[in-house]
């Protein structure tokens, strides 16, 4: 699968052979916004009409528009896990809170 972001919003991305056209949907949100293209720049262009629609039409209604992610996670670990995140923070004079930060961001971006 293939994501464009644009503005903090990311679409998945797929190709649709019966209509033959690249398809796109905003991921995370509750809101529907889709689009489509022909080519890769359509398809761009699309995308960033459609989140700028999306924009303009919240504040038009005057409502928030819906936020992909908070940035805010919580997770349940192990307590052995938990004790080694917890020594291994420490030995880089880090919080839990940024090392975890950290070795996501490291792994997200591998």
């Amino acid at each position: 699968m293939n994501v464009m972001t644009y503005k903090g919003y990311s679409a998945r991305i797929e190709y649709s052979d019966e209509d033959q056209l690249l398809v796109g949907h905003v991921a995370g949100i509750r809101d529907v916004i889709g689009f489509h293209g022909e080519s890769v720049s359509e398809l761009r262009t699309a995308f960033e009409e459609a989140v700028d629609d999306y924009l303009q039409t919240c504040a038009r209604l005057g409502r928030e528009p819906q936020k992909t992610y908070s940035g805010k996670l919580s997770l349940r670990l192990e307590p052995e896990l938990h004790a080694s995140v917890a020594a291994k923070a420490e030995l880089e004079q880090k919080s839990i809170n940024q090392w975890v930060n950290d070795v996501l961001n490291q792994a997200a971006h591998a």
